[in-house]
Parts: C-alpha cells; structure tokens; sequence
C-alpha cells in the first residue's frame, strides 16, 4: 500500500473496538455500559467524573491525564484537548504515515468515542444568566465528537445515551467490531448533535445583544416519531421535538386515540394556538378547528355551553374537527363531545369522570397540555418557501380598549364592546381575508380565506343562517351581533354588506385611503365602529 493512501477497503469492515473514550455529562447507563464494554475486553478511556463513577464500579478506566502526560487545567477547561487523545481518534488507520506517526509518538488508536456535552439548552431554559451560560458552552466534547465522526470510516461515535443498546447489540453481531453503515449513522447523528448545540449557543448570543436578523439562523429539534403520512397519503413526514420544556402540542401528554396524524399536529395546534389567545377571565372557552381554521368559537357560563355554542355556529364544519378548550374537561362536556365525530381534543386537564366516557370513543385523540400558546413557542415563526426560507416573530399581539380608536359618532355599549373583543381574537386565528360575526361571546358566522372580503362576509352570512337552523339562539336576521375583519375595509362595499345582514358594531384595523368614506358610511349606518390600528393577517 502506498504510504500517502486513504483507501478506505469495505473488506476491513466490520472495524475492531479495542479501546474506548467515555467522557459523559448525562451519567444514564454508565456504570451499565462501562461493564458492558469492559466483558467484551474494550480497554476505557475516561475523564474526570466519568472515571470517578467508572472506578468506583471496579472498572479501573485509564485515565486521560495518564495518556496525555498533563492534568487537566483551568477548571477542567483542559484535559481532552491534546495530540494524545486526537491522534487517536483521527488517525487513519490503512494509512502507514498516521499509523507511524502514532507509533513513534508512543500514541495508541481510539476506536470509540462515547462522549456527551454539557446541558448548555438545558441551563438557557432554566432562565440562568449570561455568563452561566457561557460557562457551559462545551468545547473539548464537541471536538472529540467531530473528530470521531469525521473518521468513521473506522472510528465508532455515540453522543446519545438512547444509542447505548444499539452499540452493545452491534458489537455481539459483529463480533467486536462495528460495521461502517452502523458507524456513518452514528456519524451523522454526531454532526447533528453538535449542529444542534451551537445553535442554541447562537441563539443564546444573539438574544444577549438584541439582535433579530443574524447572518446565519439555525434552528434544531429532536425526532419524536415518524407519522403515518404527511397532508396527503403520498408525502412522508415526522414530527420532532424543540425539547420537553418546551410545552405545548408536541409535547402534550396523550391519553387515548390513534397517533396524531400530520394534519391532526397542524389543527391542533391552531385550536391550541385560538383558546390560548383569550384572557384567563373570560371564563371558560371552546374552539373548534377544521383545515387550520376556527369554524365556531364560544364562550360559555360553563365549558358545555361553551361546547354547544362553538358547536351550533357551524355543526356541518364542526364535524370531523378538532376541538380546544381552555378549562378542564368534565362529564357532561366529555357526554356531548362524543355526541360529535371529532378528531382531537385539547385540554388543560380532564377529569377521570370524562376521560371515562371519551373512552368509549377510542378514536377520539385526547390530548393535555397545561402550557399556553406563548410558552410552547420560541417567538420565532418560519415558513419554507422555494430556496430558502422566511422568519417572522409570532403574532402574540393583544389589543385592549385603552389601544383602540372608535372612529363613528355612535359608541359601542359595553357588551358591543365585549363582542369586538372576542370577535377580534377569532379573526387574528381565521386564514386571511377574514369576516367574523359574534353576538354574547360566541361565533355565529366566520368566513376566511377568500380572495375577496365581501366574499367572505357573504360566507359568514350564509354560515350563520345555515347555522340557525340547528339552534335557537341563533337568529337568521342577526340582528345585534357585531363584526371583526382582520385587515381595512378597501372599499364600502363589504361594510355595507354586514350591516344590512344586522351587524351594530365593527372592529377593524383601519388605515385604508378611503378611511374617511368607510367612516361615513358607518355613521349613516347608524354603526359603531373601532380602530384597532393592527393588522392580522395570517396567509
């Protein structure tokens, strides 16, 4: 062989482990592993704590500072970093030069590298400060990883302690050794490791100095599972995980039901996202979902008239949906759930009353989370498009009276009021264009999604008078109900076509160059009419 190759021959595969580095923070499965490896005559290598625990156990590991000749300096800052420990791990080992260059340097092959980092997203998410932070940024864990993962033509790279059963069932397979596709896996989830890791370092930094549009933006998830299919049979999809404390729908305790699906994952979130969006003092509130948007939301003395008035605005819709609530199911709500074909319910708790009678309802998905919208998010919203990829910071915006503008001669009374509110949450959550009608805190009509506004007025229109047919306090005239719109009226056209279908009062967010005609038309109207001065589009 020519001193200078790197051929790397399939036949030396599988690659011997006969010496391994074990440098852990995550201490899970240590002890477990480190006599797992030393049965199989795998000589460790270790560091620090990780050496203390392994030789507490009787394993006597070789202690690094015993192959490098120096100990470890700065507070540990020091101790991996060293030709002893690289050279090992990114030697060649079908290249005579690095084999040669090991030997005159009295250094030994490293054939595994079992190495996890300091808990860095772990200490940013406990709230700690900056230079805490800082402290634990890992440096000599990320270099052996990399190193490892860069010569896994040979050698073995494991950073999580999930990987450790698969790593002890490959070396009986293969009879000590690790073949090279098990290696180039272990490679790659090495890379995304540390990938992973300086993101959140990036992130960290980013957010010390203020700064919202980085050179370069990362983000990174764990995979949680693999889903039946994506929004349709033929596209595959997983669903991962920005980590446990991160609540929300992703890390929401299921307690019956098939697995989400991907467009389960999609309107569950978006219901979640609706009831998150109300003030504790509301009172109990339902949302249901279908195709990401609301096509009834209510509120309620209790959570099953809150149920039953989502549920009326639109019962045709409502079938097949998904359903938010922002208190703890009970029985008697759980009762008229099951009434309905429903996909999944989302709920801060339940009781052991209703999960009883949802049981009956195996299909039904049952999922709780105790978080709010905000709290399960990063407040960094992404969208991929063709090449690349947009970033916007989520829409947590709230409007209160104090903010708004009432623009017409005519005041809106205090449950008017009241109802724009409500009326203005739902909108902000309906697909843009959005018209949404609310009369006592509940829906009565909501159309979204349409090229046109009048459009979608006439939707929500049709939407209520389909709807009063099902319950009676719904009126077909709808008369006394009041109207949110997520952008400007453009033109006086779909002001007028929700007044005449009884509208007394419009929130909008006003700023249209034919703001002053829309204002007058209000007034002859005889409407009352608010500005909130924000806009809610969601495309």
């Amino acid at each position: 062989m020519d001193a200078t190759s790197t051929k790397r021959d399939a036949k030396t595969d599988p690659y011997p482990v006969r010496r391994a580095l074990i440098s852990v923070h995550d201490k899970s499965g240590l002890v477990e592993l480190g006599r797992a490896l030393v049965s199989r005559g795998i000589e460790i290598l270790s560091t620090g704590g990780t050496a203390k625990i392994l030789r507490e156990a009787n394993l006597n590991p070789r202690e690094i500072a015993e192959l490098t000749g120096i100990a470890e300096m700065m507070d540990g800052r020091v101790k991996t970093l060293h030709p002893a420990v690289h050279a090992g791990i990114l030697g060649i080992r079908d290249n005579q030069v690095h084999m040669q260059a090991l030997q005159d340097e009295g250094f030994s092959e490293i054939d595994l590298v079992i190495v996890n980092l300091y808990p860095f997203e772990r200490i940013v998410e406990q709230g700690s400060d900056y230079n805490t932070c800082v402290e634990n940024i890992d440096i000599g864990g990320p270099a052996m990883i990399r190193a490892a993962a860069k010569n896994h033509a040979f050698v073995t790279v494991v950073v999580d302690v999930d990987d450790y059963d698969d790593l002890l069932r490959e070396l009986d397979e293969k009879n000590g050794g690790t073949g090279a596709r098990f290696r180039q896996r272990l490679a790659s989830i090495a890379y995304a490791r540390t990938a992973a890791y300086d993101a959140a370092i990036s992130q960290r930094l980013n957010a010390e100095i203020g700064e919202t549009a980085p050179r370069r933006i990362l983000t990174a998830g764990e995979h949680l599972a693999n889903l039946r299919y994506g929004e349709n049979p033929h596209q595959a999809a997983s669903v991962y995980t920005k980590g446990a404390s991160h609540r929300g729908i992703v890390n929401a305790s299921q307690h019956q039901g098939k697995e989400l699906s991907y467009n389960n994952y999609c309107d569950a979130d978006a219901a979640f996202d609706l009831v998150s969006d109300f003030a504790e003092n509301i009172g109990p509130v339902c949302a249901i979902i279908k195709h990401a948007n609301p096509c009834g939301v209510a509120s309620g003395s209790t959570l099953h008239e809150a149920f039953s008035r989502a549920r009326d605005c639109d019962p045709v819709s409502a079938f097949g949906g998904v359903i938010a609530m922002n208190s703890t199911l009970d029985a008697t709500t759980a009762a008229e759930i099951i009434q309905l074909f429903s996909e999944v319910v989302v709920v801060p708790a339940v009781t052991p009353e209703a999960c009883a009678i949802l049981a009956k309802k195996p299909n039904i998905r049952l999922l709780t989370t105790d978080a709010n919208s905000s709290e399960g998010r990063n407040g960094r919203a992404w969208r991929q498009i063709t090449g690349g990829f947009l970033v916007q910071d989520h829409d947590f915006s709230k409007v209160s009276p104090a903010s708004m503008t009432v623009v017409t001669r005519r005041q809106p009374t205090s449950s008017e009021m009241d109802d724009l509110l409500f009326a203005w949450v739902v909108a902000k959550h309906a697909k843009s264009n959005a018209i949404v009608f609310v009369r006592d805190g509940a829906t009565i009509g909501l159309g979204a999604g349409q090229t046109s506004r009048v459009d979608s007025a006439r939707i929500a229109i049709l939407k209520a008078r389909d709807g009063s047919r099902g319950a009676d306090w719904l009126a077909t005239d709808m008369k006394g109900s009041v109207v949110a719109s997520d952008a400007f009226f453009p033109f006086t056209d779909g002001l007028m076509v929700v007044a005449e279908a009884g509208a007394s009062a419009i929130i909008q967010p006003g700023g249209a160059s034919r703001d002053a005609e829309i204002i007058e038309a209000a007034d002859n109207a005889g409407l009352a009419m608010v500005f909130t001065h924000q806009r809610h589009f969601r495309h």
